[in-house]
């Protein structure tokens, strides 16, 4: 039996105005390991959802036969998150010749339209629309070429935008945010929008933000090197994937952040800097001095 619900949330669109959306998941077998299928109240299109061992199970399915758009989801060679995005003209004949070609996915998420709104230059734009938010979001591995962009009108174009964003709506409920840049998971509202900095007299010197996923930590961040016997062992063990991953650097005495990385918590950015034990909510101040705990509350 299947299993649906809805969801009532402000969703943060590509133009960042917040509009109130309806969101309704429907489980077609019942648990969360089987198809999923998410749906936006008035909006042609759907998304659905489908680990790789359960394809064959459900080709059959109308939504398989249509015209859509495709995000292939796993993990790269060193375990990073990796995705490959897609079109078909015939979604169910695409994914049958990745199973047989392509190794690291085990999950597809793909968007089509309930009606016949979708044709293959539609679905070419958007491949090429998700490949580009994807890329800049920097979330995910994405190792293929550069789609080609159907030439539409301003009218068209502009129609597809809207389905994009609903696309990037649903992927992220369904829970993958590689269209989600992480400066969009920051509380942009002018009253609450704040810079942190984690400093020590060494000269360790971080600056950042709360975000919905925890703390960001931006590009160009020092973090101190030697580490103290306080330093929690979960946080040495990200530091040397950072370092092996490239997100850190050495640079002088320090490491430097080479790009914007999101810690679980504030805490645990601020031990990541100081390279010890460390409260987030007091050590993360404004240039005024002002703790984060302070704007918390």
């Amino acid at each position: 039996m299947g299993i649906a619900y809805s969801m009532n949330s402000n969703i943060n669109l590509l133009n960042m105005h917040v509009f109130g959306k309806t969101i309704r998941l429907f489980l077609v077998d019942g648990t969360a390991n089987g198809l999923t299928t998410a749906e936006l109240s008035n909006w042609t299109g759907i998304g659905i959802k489908v680990p790789r061992i359960k394809i064959k199970e459900y080709s059959n399915r109308p939504e398989f036969q249509k015209p859509g758009v495709y995000i292939l989801i796993g993990k790269g060679e060193n375990n990073e998150d990796a995705a490959y995005i897609g079109e078909a003209e015939i979604i169910a004949e695409r994914l049958s010749d990745h199973i047989k070609n392509k190794d690291f996915w085990n999950e597809v998420i793909f968007f089509g339209s309930k009606d016949k709104y979708l044709n293959k230059a539609s679905v070419k734009y958007l491949e090429n629309r998700l490949y580009d938010l994807a890329l800049k979001a920097g979330r995910f591995f994405i190792n293929q070429n550069i789609p080609t962009r159907s030439e539409l009108s301003e009218a068209e174009q502009a129609e597809l935008e809207e389905f994009l964003a609903n696309i990037k709506v649903l992927t992220a409920t369904l829970g993958h945010r590689i269209f989600e840049a992480l400066e969009e998971t920051v509380d942009h509202k002018e009253s609450r929008q704040q810079i942190f900095f984690c400093k020590n007299g060494a000269g360790a010197n971080s600056k950042g933000s709360p975000s919905t996923e925890g703390f960001i930590v931006y590009k160009d961040s020092l973090l101190m090197i030697t580490e103290q016997p306080s330093l929690a062992d979960g946080i040495r063990i990200e530091r040397q994937q950072m370092l092996s991953e490239g997100t850190l650097i050495i640079e002088g005495d320090f490491y430097k952040l080479t790009k914007d990385y999101v810690f679980t918590s504030s805490s645990r950015a601020a031990g990541a800097t100081l390279a010890r034990s460390a409260s987030g909510p007091l050590e993360w101040k404004t240039t005024d001095g002002v703790q984060l705990k302070h704007y918390e509350l």
